[in-house]
């Protein structure tokens, strides 16, 4: 198969025309993931852009991105694939009087009556791929077996159709926040990237590509403040997408420069908790 990417710096300047701004350590595995064939586990805080890092590789590479939302309960019907059961009745009814039955087992048996899940249409699908495993650290370790089988091989046994080969092997990400300790075997399998909040210089970068319409003062107020939030003892840290959100609605509401009951009055944008907007508030109250 064609490579993707000619080299690092290809993939940082691609990501970037896209609007993702990736260090060399990102578009490094990225273009690492590519040449090994080997899928990447992306881990680090919620809302630093692991799932926006898979998004903007597809965009880049004008691939198609499918996407399985992992969350507990996942099984391999929701996953992989699963046989259309009404469809295939309705199938055996129209033929309930064939002498055959071997012949309408064979036919129940196909493609045609086979729903394919994300993980069997990013192994079977003929055109370029980036398959996303979101959350990963939601499912249970059975579940998580049985990608650690696919993302092996890239192949799938199907007990009544055989073992079906990628024709192509897919981009896989898999992101996790950490919510539970993964398997080594898992973690073996995959290139490993660590994806934290970005420094201040870099968050004003990336508000500023992301909110076209802010200035610079603007931004570097936002990045500062952000910093210094994140600083507190807080439930939950404000992510790099509430930042922009931040952002966004500060010039939507004509804001130039923020002051301290500014920032106090939007600090709901940023923060989803109150003992957190309350901590929040008194650290501005004391830098102003």
């Amino acid at each position: 198969m064609a490579q993707r990417f000619e080299s690092v710096a290809q993939v940082r300047q691609g990501l970037k025309d896209v609007n993702y701004l990736a260090d060399d350590g990102i578009a490094g595995v990225a273009f690492l993931a590519d040449r090994l064939d080997k899928p990447v586990l992306v881990e680090g805080p919620a809302g630093t852009g692991k799932t926006q890092l898979a998004k903007s590789i597809a965009e880049m590479t004008g691939s198609r991105l499918i996407r399985l939302q992992c969350y507990e309960g996942l099984d391999e019907s929701k996953a992989l694939y699963e046989w259309n059961y009404k469809k295939q009745l309705l199938r055996i009814q129209a033929d309930k009087n064939s002498d055959s039955w071997t012949e309408v087992h064979d036919d129940i048996f196909s493609d045609e009556f086979l729903l394919t899940r994300p993980l069997l249409e990013a192994i079977t699908a003929p055109d370029p791929v980036v398959l996303l495993i979101d959350e990963v650290d939601r499912v249970e370790v059975e579940t998580e077996a049985l990608l650690l089988e696919i993302l092996s091989e890239y192949q799938v046994s199907i007990p009544e159709l055989g073992t079906l080969t990628a024709t192509q092997i897919p981009m896989v990400f898999l992101t996790s926040n950490n919510t539970r300790e993964l398997s080594e075997a898992l973690k073996r399998r995959c290139l490993y990237l660590h994806v934290d909040y970005p420094s201040m210089e870099r968050e004003k970068e990336i508000v500023l590509t992301r909110v076209p319409e802010v200035s610079d003062n603007l931004a570097d107020q936002i990045a500062r403040i952000v910093r210094s939030i994140r600083q507190l003892d807080l439930k939950k840290a404000p992510s790099v997408s509430e930042t922009i959100d931040w952002a966004r609605t500060l010039v939507l509401l004509g804001i130039e420069s923020i002051d301290a009951q500014q920032a106090k009055e939007t600090l709901h944008i940023l923060l989803k908790y109150q003992t957190d907007i309350a901590k929040a508030a008194k650290e501005l109250s004391v830098d102003k």
